[in-house]
């Protein structure tokens, strides 16, 4: 007759140190799930780890060249499409004592990452150990099979996880915050010289210290009649008239704000209105900011004491 035995249980394992990952090397990965639970990928603790040798996609983004054929051979490279990234990440789970504990830690994980797909995207963090962090926003693909061979799915089994990124690029969870305000004239004789602040409206140099280019939102403080930011080097530009008959305010009294975020085109009074047709369409381009240097200007007409705009950003990069 057949014998019953108990399962081997997998022996107590050692810390996990932080895993060399493919492509970064030394770093400490987080996963934050949609209801804003954070779970690490390498706790020792928990009953999990990340199998280093597997993980991939955190390289430079994937792009799709589209290309005409030259007359003289070879082709001319026509426009560079950034496309969707697909991460790969291997989770070894584990139990040191029951069957029902693995179990329970193979669910919560599973849950985790597929509420993704009814709720929206999670975000996979990569800390690096100066402190500094880069995050993508992905959504559950697959991979919460286990791997099927005897003797998995005891006390310990192996989620090799794809994860889907619909923006490719990483972000820095740490925004930029540039502040620019209107500067009262001085007498440069009386009673003695003075030198102006250099953050004030006007001509202005904002970097971007990020790999691509970056959509910022602008927040712009009255008293002011319309506002124009033009940025120096491709001379695009866009004004905010809050007299607008699409809008009809009048002009921003001192205190007053107005929000404009250029990925999606969206503005807002402070209230919460929408200000869309403030703008000067069809020739507004709300325009994004390139790695380096970026020359711009902020031209407010009507501007006084209090008057302020605050650009807001967060950095993106092409790898983790």
């Amino acid at each position: 007759m057949p014998l019953i035995t108990s399962p081997v249980l997998t022996p107590p394992r050692p810390p996990q140190p932080p895993p060399v990952l493919p492509e970064i090397g030394f770093a400490t990965a987080t996963y934050t799930a949609p209801n804003g639970e954070v779970w690490p990928l390498s706790d020792d603790q928990r009953g999990w780890f990340t199998l280093a040798d597997g993980v991939s996609g955190l390289g430079a983004a994937p792009v799709d060249l589209t290309t005409d054929a030259h007359p003289r051979g070879g082709s001319r490279l026509r426009h560079v499409q950034p496309q969707s990234r697909t991460i790969v990440w291997p989770l070894h789970v584990y139990s040191d004592s029951t069957h029902m504990e693995f179990v329970t830690r193979w669910r919560a994980l599973a849950a985790a990452f597929t509420r993704t797909l009814r709720e929206g995207p999670g975000v996979l963090e990569i800390a690096r150990p100066d402190g500094t962090r880069r995050q993508i926003k992905v959504i559950y693909q697959e991979g919460f099979e286990g791997r099927g061979t005897q003797g998995s799915g005891i006390v310990s089994d192996t989620a090799v996880l794809t994860l889907y990124c619909e923006d490719p690029y990483w972000v820095d969870p740490v925004g930029v915050t540039v502040h620019r305000e209107h500067a009262v004239g001085s007498s440069f004789f009386e009673p003695y010289p003075t030198i102006s602040s250099g953050q004030v409206l006007g001509a202005t140099t904002i970097d971007n210290p990020g790999d691509v280019l970056v959509w910022p939102t602008w927040v712009i403080t009255g008293p002011a009649a319309s506002i124009t930011f033009t940025h120096t080097h491709t001379g695009q530009a866009f004004t905010l008239n809050p007299s607008s008959p699409a809008v009809g305010h009048g002009n921003l009294q001192a205190g007053q704000r107005v929000t404009v975020s250029t990925d999606p085109p969206r503005v807002r009074y402070q209230s919460g209105a929408n200000w869309i047709g403030a703008l000067n369409w069809p020739g507004a381009q709300l325009w994004p900011l390139r790695p380096g240097a970026n020359p711009v200007t902020f031209q407010l007409n009507g501007s006084g004491p209090g008057s302020a705009v605050d650009l807001v950003f967060n950095p993106r990069y092409e790898t983790a």
